[in-house]
């Protein structure tokens, strides 16, 4: 039975490696001089600085061993364990997303050491057991406010954000079906951009399943064929997701047109602000703010690994969905 199995993944990773998917994870050494040396200062009261620091060039500036490097060069697969080596080679990293370089500011680490001696590490239990602390619902509504919504749920990921909205979703229609399997119409329909992050994707997949939703992709920021699949839709219940800031493209949603027909349709209007959060708009509040439309964004997904610096996700909204204060739905 294991040789099967042996034989059957073994099966499958040539296909991957033909397909030219097959892909290794590439470990880097972390530069660590600057940030130490700049925590001495920093006492007291949180600083913030407005020009650069030697702190900034360690968001970019990572180690490799050389030997590594010559691998990655001839697209060799490599664990980065190669012992005995003295040899590192200096690269840049500009395909990071610590937009702010706040995962190397000294603020930060001041903040999180401070947090770990005093709290200790991890939550001690899932957030529906003992997890959730008084901290956690803080920046909970710190977020709630930025994103000019009524409450905010944190997740471990942005991608298990993604994830969690779209399976609720699903089970919105399955609820409503009390245990049957609804009518056409009275499934949810959900109006997916053709280049939307893969979290989304596979959280519509999970949704799918449940045979309570239908699924449309309409052509990347095409409002014309967004219009034409709403418009042509029977379903009460619509559902448009979208990328606010598409980080392979560098485009924006088209926000203001996105209203436009929220308006006309009455559809709940979802924006995954991985990108956009603390980054676009005057307050730091995203795409949405800087288009002047966070009052017409029903649901704001995020992130907290990229321009914050650290690690989560969220999901803004209102109390309705979010569940009654003190629940999670």
């Amino acid at each position: 039975m294991l040789r099967s199995w042996d034989n059957g993944v073994e099966e499958a990773l040539q296909k991957l490696e033909h397909l030219q998917l097959l892909r290794s994870l590439r470990p880097i050494y972390l530069q660590n001089g600057p940030i130490q040396e700049a925590q001495n200062p920093v006492d007291g009261e949180f600083h913030v600085f407005d020009e650069m620091q030697p702190w900034d060039r360690s968001s970019v500036e990572v180690h490799i061993p050389e030997p590594t490097f010559q691998k990655w060069l001839h697209d060799i697969p490599s664990s980065g364990d190669e012992e005995g080596t003295h040899k590192f080679r200096k690269l840049l990293l500009f395909s990071g997303n610590d937009y702010l370089g706040l995962s190397s500011h000294p603020t930060i680490g001041k903040a999180a050491s401070k947090a770990a001696l005093e709290h200790g590490m991890g939550p001690r239990g899932s957030a529906l057991i003992c997890g959730y602390t008084d901290y956690h619902r803080r920046l909970e509504s710190c977020i709630a406010e930025l994103k000019k919504k009524e409450d905010c749920l944190l997740c471990p990921t942005g991608f298990a954000a993604n994830m969690a909205l779209m399976v609720a979703l699903g089970n919105v229609g399955s609820l409503l079906a009390a245990g049957k399997t609804p009518l056409t119409n009275e499934k949810i329909a959900i109006f997916s951009d053709a280049l939307n992050h893969a979290s989304i994707i596979d959280g519509i997949r999970l949704a799918e399943r449940q045979k309570s939703v239908e699924i449309f992709i309409y052509r990347h920021c095409d409002m014309t064929h967004l219009n034409a699949l709403l418009s042509s839709c029977t379903m009460r219940k619509k559902v448009v997701v979208t990328d606010s800031l598409f980080s392979m493209d560098g485009d924006f949603a088209p926000m203001i047109e996105l209203v436009k027909l929220r308006k006309e349709h009455g559809f709940l209007l979802v924006i995954d602000d991985a990108h956009g959060t603390f980054v676009c708009g005057k307050n730091g509040g995203g795409v949405a703010e800087q288009y002047n439309c966070e009052r017409d964004v029903d649901i704001c997904v995020g992130t907290l690994s990229k321009a914050a610096g650290c690690h989560g996700g969220f999901i803004a909204c209102s109390f309705s969905y979010c569940g009654k204060k003190g629940n999670m739905a």
